[in-house]
């Protein structure tokens, strides 16, 4: 593995990658011969989009030490990302999914090759060499405590450390039920972690079952008083609602979401909202310019048919602000 020698990263995220082998054609899996070969995971997405931006990310996994682990790190490393924290397991596996093509704007049916992978054995030993010092931010999913136990201690162990280090953190409840035991884990776990954020980013359906709670207010109300500071919650097309006190007193409301002319492909657009939001509260913006950051970046997500191609570099970014704000 190749460390870097610059300076440890200022922002961290944390979970697993796949190898996504996209059908080139429409139609069932069983009947597709070519595939694409792209990258998949929803907290490396995150730090591609937030690299892509100029911010020095790190992204701390486990891969296989078989040619797709080889892959993942390949294109981690050539879009910026630290890849000190990336450790090779000659054991286990890396995950791979298979995921038809889009069609009409669906959500495309997706098989998962996962258990038993490299990354589901990440353990708090992961993070022995984590420069906590050096951090600013740390970016957490729900995905990553739902691959082990192991893995799952590992997330509130990161979590306490930022804490304790001063740096903000961010959490993105990403539910998969498939991969938890039950609904009652996946919500107890879920609401335990985000209790330990500072920004916690659900989508309306998301928070309404994590919480129990109906509307965006009350939804996020229910985190605010666990203790974060702030709740942006993803409404899809309606764009997202933002309630908290990060600007110096409370406040609420909703920013509308950007108008899209086709929708491709719906994968990565929390992922997309998430970088957004994320990248404009480190650059100091206010919680409405976040707001409406996560809405245009995730609406870029859906336009194209990959999970991280459509996320913009600062000048594409820049300019795509600069569009909007003359709307």
């Amino acid at each position: 593995m190749s460390h870097s020698t610059s300076t440890p990263p200022e922002v961290l995220t944390f979970g697993e990658a796949m190898a996504m082998f996209v059908a080139d054609s429409p139609g069932e899996l069983s009947g597709i011969e070519g595939f694409q070969r792209r990258l998949a995971g929803a907290d490396n997405n995150v730090a591609i989009g937030l690299s892509r931006l100029g911010f020095h990310v790190g992204w701390l996994s486990r891969v296989g030490s078989d040619s797709f682990g080889k892959f993942i790190q390949a294109a981690l490393t050539a879009e910026g990302i630290d890849d000190r924290y990336i450790h090779a397991d000659a054991q286990h596996p890396t995950g791979l999914l298979f995921k038809e093509q889009a069609q009409n704007g669906a959500d495309p049916r997706v098989e998962y090759f996962r258990r038993g992978s490299a990354a589901s054995h990440l353990t708090v030993d992961d993070a022995r060499s984590v420069d906590f010092q050096a951090l600013n931010h740390l970016h957490a999913t729900g995905i990553t405590p739902a691959l082990s136990e192991s893995a799952c201690q590992l997330s509130h162990h990161l979590m306490e450390q930022a804490r304790a280090h001063g740096a903000s953190i961010s959490f993105d409840p990403n539910l998969r039920p498939s991969l938890w035991p039950s609904e009652n884990v996946m919500r107890s776990t879920l609401n335990e972690l985000a209790g330990r954020a500072d920004w916690v980013l659900p989508g309306i359906s998301e928070g309404q079952l994590l919480t129990g709670q109906k509307t965006p207010y009350d939804i996020a109300g229910y985190y605010l008083d666990q203790g974060a500071s702030a709740v942006i919650i993803k409404l899809g097309p309606e764009g997202s609602y933002y309630r908290g006190n990060l600007d110096g007193q409370e406040e609420s409301f909703t920013v509308n979401g950007c108008p899209v002319a086709e929708v491709v492909d719906t994968v990565g657009a929390g992922d997309g909202f998430a970088v957004g939001v994320i990248s404009a509260l480190l650059d100091g913006a206010t919680a409405r310019q976040a707001a409406r950051r996560g809405n245009l970046i995730g609406a870029q997500a859906i336009q194209v048919i990959g999970d991280m191609e459509g996320l913009p570099s600062r000048e594409r970014l820049q300019a795509l602000e600069a569009e909007q704000s003359s709307d």
